[in-house]
């Protein structure tokens, strides 16, 4: 997979990379990211890459032609345009499964107040927003989509089920985990996981995944059409909610 970022900042890409799990994977050839400068199209000599906006108002806007001339420029990039916004559609976990499918993507890490529309209009294919915040550019929401796509390619991660039983993979929040010591300060960790019965194991943690993500995140609950029979059973036989009606 490729990954094309274009920033004023190309070293807070390139830094967060060297201390990553994807640092690994771009060692390993199983992933490629690209930091391009936007300096290197800027429209004049001293590097202006801005100015104000018409209509007034605070801040400066990124000009179009530097952005124009670095994504019309042959760079080798592959797949969708994603331009990383508080004003975009809120990116999701199965936002990150359908880039991890295709070849590669770029990202355009906006400052100031943003970009000039017409490079949204032309060149952007989708507006992504990583939470209802406003920071100060799209370097840090863009990282957090390059790792959370770039850890579903088979090989970026050392165990490959790692991604399938996290958090979101299958509309719900991940059960609770626990390691050694079995027993601290008193706080002990569930007899079940120390059962040695896999199939326990495997009911008890679906039980605290549904009961996580009804305490926490009951909209994901309710946009997969509620809890089904079977999910309604372990609940009730593993978890510590009255378990809702079931969908069935």
């Amino acid at each position: 997979m490729r990954v094309d970022c274009f920033t004023i900042f190309p070293e807070a890409i390139e830094d967060y990379l060297r201390w990553s799990v994807l640092g690994r994977a771009i060692d390993a050839e199983v992933l490629e990211v690209k930091a391009h400068d936007l300096r290197s199209w800027a429209i004049d000599a001293r590097g202006t890459l801005d100015d104000t906006p018409f209509g007034g108002g605070a801040g400066m806007v990124l000009k179009p032609e530097p952005l124009f001339a670095a994504l019309e420029a042959d760079t080798g990039r592959q797949g969708p345009v994603l331009y990383l916004s508080p004003a975009g559609r809120p990116f999701s976990q199965s936002d990150a499964r359908r880039l991890a499918e295709g070849p590669g993507f770029s990202m355009i890490c906006g400052r100031y107040e943003g970009v000039d529309q017409r490079v949204l209009d032309e060149l952007v294919d989708e507006e992504l927003s990583v939470g209802d915040a406003v920071v100060a550019g799209g370097e840090l929401p863009a990282l957090m989509v390059l790792e959370a796509v770039a850890r579903l390619v088979p090989g970026v991660l050392g165990n490959g089920e790692s991604a399938d039983e996290e958090s979101y993979s299958n509309g719900l929040l991940e059960y609770p985990q626990y390691t050694k010591p079995a027993s601290f300060r008193g706080l002990e960790v569930p007899e079940v996981l120390r059962s040695g019965n896999h199939g326990a194991v495997a009911a008890w943690r679906r039980a605290q995944s549904l009961q996580r993500t009804l305490e926490r995140r009951p909209d994901l609950i309710a946009q997969r059409g509620g809890l089904s029979a079977e999910e309604a059973k372990i609940l009730e036989k593993f978890g510590e909610l009255e378990p809702p009606a079931s969908a069935d």
